[in-house]
């Protein structure tokens, strides 16, 4: 385990920094929002899919083994061959000795967040295997030396102008070219050679299917069927928690997945894979990693629900203002937030404070993950571990003391409203107020609400 902390305020501190980037990324994200929201209010019947998705879900993760153990034999029957993986290291030795032994020195990848959460990348690269990732955004960070700050959308935190100019110096593009259709016909062509050469596919994957022994894979632009058509060899990487127990419960998860992470019906591929290609093969790598942890722990095992939509990542006011780079994990945002200290309460004990605790990601979760409740109970869980800084500590102290008492509460909002607005702003606004380094204190009105309810109290008697 990390002996490491990572400070959420602290690593957000660059990003907020640049104000044109923040407002421009926060509207990008509310915008797919929007679109989200026009989706959902399109069916008369949403609410009753995330209710039913829901109860799909907690009937899985309860029933988990069982599942596995079915959906292993009929992949196996299938042709493909199913590998076990307790951690991530083991995991990666899975996927590179299946690539040595058939002396595979080119690979290309669909977007897989379970990939990057085992760092794959760099340690077939340190094997001398060139990994290219084929998601469009996945392939800009890639030339960037980027992990994504996205789940979704990996690349949102990087403008036309900024892709552009790592184009023209990869790609061979024309200097300063900032139009979307000519940089992306750019990368088509880049790509289209890099799949013409790779001797493995490697995908992740959205659902897995107990019943038929099924994959199945959602992108938008068909570089996962691709990527693994051409090559004999396809190794699917998932987490063990990515399971639905019959095909018919698929449906219900389609209908919900595109429309909570980009408005869409559906999105453009929704590929099917049940065994290998003729004369091919299909590896199928399922991964723990800490997730029958996650399983054993009643009060946050709920997590595990995720489909990994990106719904309250699009959503939360701080992920939207503080970029993905800054929750120093996988998987940013609310969910992030939860499952995080999952992984190591320590080094991410500041991710359920970064959080305003308003519950849009509850609201908008299509699977109907408790996500605000997840926070404010681990937030508890990390006083109780005392990873919580002591200054912070003295300060949720104090306020406790305040708010605890009505006269010292009042006493202390009546000199606060009286003394304040006469400090020169140097005290106010110092290296010692934290808080007020992106804020501003809103004014002071000459009454407090309880002496303007007296009064109206007053008159109407």
């Amino acid at each position: 385990m990390s002996t490491t902390t990572n400070n959420h305020a602290d690593q957000a501190a660059a990003f907020v920094a640049n104000e044109e980037r923040t407002h421009w990324h926060d509207q990008a994200l509310w915008f797919v929002r929007a679109k989200r929201d026009k989706a959902a209010q399109s069916l008369p019947e949403w609410e009753t899919l995330r209710e039913t998705a829901s109860q799909i879900k907690s009937h899985t993760v309860a029933n988990l083994a069982a599942y596995l153990e079915q959906f292993e034999d009929n992949a196996t029957r299938l042709g493909a061959q199913v590998h076990w993986a307790r951690d991530a290291d083991e995991h990666n030795e899975i996927v590179l000795g299946i690539l040595q032994q058939r002396g595979v020195k080119k690979v290309v990848k669909s977007k897989s967040m379970l990939t990057e959460e085992c760092h794959l990348n760099p340690v077939l690269a340190d094997h001398g295997i060139d990994v290219v990732d084929t998601d469009l955004g996945e392939r800009i960070i890639q030339l960037r030396e980027q992990p994504p700050s996205h789940i979704v959308l990996p690349a949102i935190h990087i403008k036309k102008e900024e892709v552009g100019d790592l184009f023209h110096e990869h790609l061979g593009t024309d200097e300063g070219a900032t139009d979307p259709k000519y940089l992306t016909e750019a990368a088509r062509a880049h790509l289209r050679e890099k799949f013409m050469g790779a001797d493995a596919g490697i995908t992740g994957v959205n659902f897995t299917i107990a019943e038929t022994g099924g994959l199945v894979v959602c992108t938008n632009e068909g570089n996962a069927d691709l990527g693994v058509s051409l090559p004999k060899l396809h190794i699917a990487c998932v987490g063990i928690e990515k399971l639905v127990p019959r095909i018919c419960d698929l449906a219900v998860f389609i209908r919900l997945l595109a429309r909570s992470a980009t408005g869409q019906p559906i999105t453009t591929y929704t590929s099917h894979f049940h065994g290998p290609i003729p004369e091919g093969e299909l590896h199928i790598v399922l991964v723990d990693n800490g997730r029958s942890d996650f399983r054993r722990n009643e009060r946050f095992r709920h997590a595990l629900d995720c489909i990994r939509c990106g719904a309250c990542i699009n959503t939360c006011p701080v992920y939207r203002r503080s970029g993905g780079y800054s929750y120093g994990s996988t998987i940013p945002g609310p969910i992030g937030s939860v499952l995080g200290p999952l992984r190591d309460s320590k080094q991410h004990y500041s991710l359920p404070y970064a959080s305003s605790l308003c519950a849009s990601c509850t609201d908008v979760c299509p699977v109907k993950i408790p996500l605000d409740n997840l926070l404010l109970t681990w937030r508890g869980e990390i006083v109780a571990r005392r990873h919580l800084p002591w200054k912070k500590r003295m300060a949720m102290k104090l306020a406790s003391i305040v708010l605890r008492n009505t006269w010292l509460y009042n006493f202390s909002g009546k000199m606060a409203r009286w003394f304040v607005p006469l400090l020169p702003r140097w005290m106010v606004y110092n290296r010692l107020n934290v808080w007020g380094k992106h804020r501003e204190l809103p004014e002071f009105p000459k009454e407090s609400f309880r002496e303007l309810y007296r009064k109206r109290d007053g008159r109407k008697q």
